[in-house]
């Protein structure tokens, strides 16, 4: 079985209405490589650690879909109307499917 991949993102925005743009133009990417968000936006508790005001964890099929759609060029578009108006961190992480406590 193949891991699934994972973008694990922290946002803060400073203009909500530009950053629409960027939501609008990022459906058709994730679309493609087979993205779900699994967290977007919600409450939070920072218990350690430097947060940020938005948190997402989106789902791909496998880490290189995670990859691709960064790397592509729909994504890269979306980005660039992002980068003016937010700071964030970005992980692309592969998942893990070992053996939980108590297996």
């Amino acid at each position: 079985m193949t891991a699934k991949g994972y973008w694990i993102g922290r946002i803060d925005v400073q203009d909500e209405i530009a950053y629409r743009a960027y939501i609008d133009a990022n459906a058709k990417p994730f679309a493609r490589f087979g993205a779900r968000f699994l967290v977007r936006g919600g409450a939070f508790e920072a218990v350690e650690g430097a947060a940020r005001s938005r948190n997402v964890v989106i789902e791909f099929p496998s880490i290189d879909a995670a990859r691709a759609c960064y790397h592509s060029p729909e994504y890269q578009a979306a980005k660039a109307l992002r980068d003016p108006v937010s700071i964030g961190d970005l992980v692309i992480i592969e998942g893990y499917a070992g053996p939980q406590p108590g297996d």
